[in-house]
């Protein structure tokens, strides 16, 4: 059953990141060359010789891009379908469909929502290369302790459930997340290098298109796996059911 429900995630994935593709060589692609052609800018502005272009833009954008996105998101469909295999039924009596929706949305505010409102996604020509693998590792920690807190929270509501009620832990718990995620990210400190002079609009519109692509991808996975994964489970109770009749 894992086996089938892991092929299900896979294909989930790949079907989400064709979507993620398209919308990512449609909309965050030009942000990008807007961003290159700034840095080349300022580089030939202070006198500084460009490197060579080892990777052409066209390959970045095209075959670069794709190979890149259909890999995670393959890779976070299996993840996704391998979590969905170890909650259905265990935690909820959500129908698959519901189960794929709920893990899809927990998933998207821990892994993408959360880390991004403290570190946010920057464009080519943001942030400076001395010290990107602190920033590296501040933002990987910060999707660390926010899946922490969500696994934590779950465990709270299931808790208080017997006491106040499934929705109402739910609400007393998400409150806990909530909090404790504020006092995280007021506590790590805070990356400002955006040059001064740089377009505040091409930092937003690339920020916005960089959390777009995360929501189709999550939004993808969870409806298209739910549909897969409800049919699978639907046809093997069916095959139980039926099973007596044969003996």
């Amino acid at each position: 059953m894992v086996g089938n429900l892991l092929l299900r995630g896979m294909l989930a994935g790949l079907i989400a990141g064709i979507l993620v593709f398209a919308f990512a060589h449609t909309f965050g692609e030009p942000l990008v060359d807007q961003a290159i052609a700034f840095e080349e800018a300022a580089a030939q502005a202070a006198g500084e010789v460009g490197e060579p272009e080892i990777v052409t833009r066209a390959t970045q954008a095209g075959i670069g891009l794709f190979t890149g996105v259909m890999a995670y998101s393959i890779a976070v469909g299996g993840l996704f379908a391998l979590v969905f295999a170890f909650v259905q039924g265990r935690f909820s009596n959500l129908s698959a469909r519901g189960t794929s929706a709920v893990i899809a949305v927990a998933a998207f505010v821990a892994v993408v929502l959360v880390p991004n409102i403290k570190y946010p996604a920057n464009p080519p020509a943001v942030g400076n290369p001395d010290t990107i693998g602190a920033r590296t590792e501040l933002f990987f920690l910060m999707i660390v302790v926010s899946i922490a807190a969500l696994v934590a929270a779950i465990a709270v509501a299931r808790r208080l459930a017997p006491r106040f009620g499934s929705w109402n832990g739910a609400i007393i718990a998400g409150l806990c997340y909530i909090v404790f995620i504020g006092i995280v990210q007021y506590l790590l400190p805070p990356i400002n290098e955006v040059p001064e002079n740089y377009s505040a609009m091409v930092l937003w519109n690339f920020r916005t298109t960089s959390i777009g692509m995360h929501v189709i991808l999550w939004a993808a996975i969870g409806l298209v796996f739910g549909a897969l994964a409800n049919r699978k489970l639907a046809a093997g109770a069916g095959r139980h059911v039926r099973a007596p009749a044969f003996r």
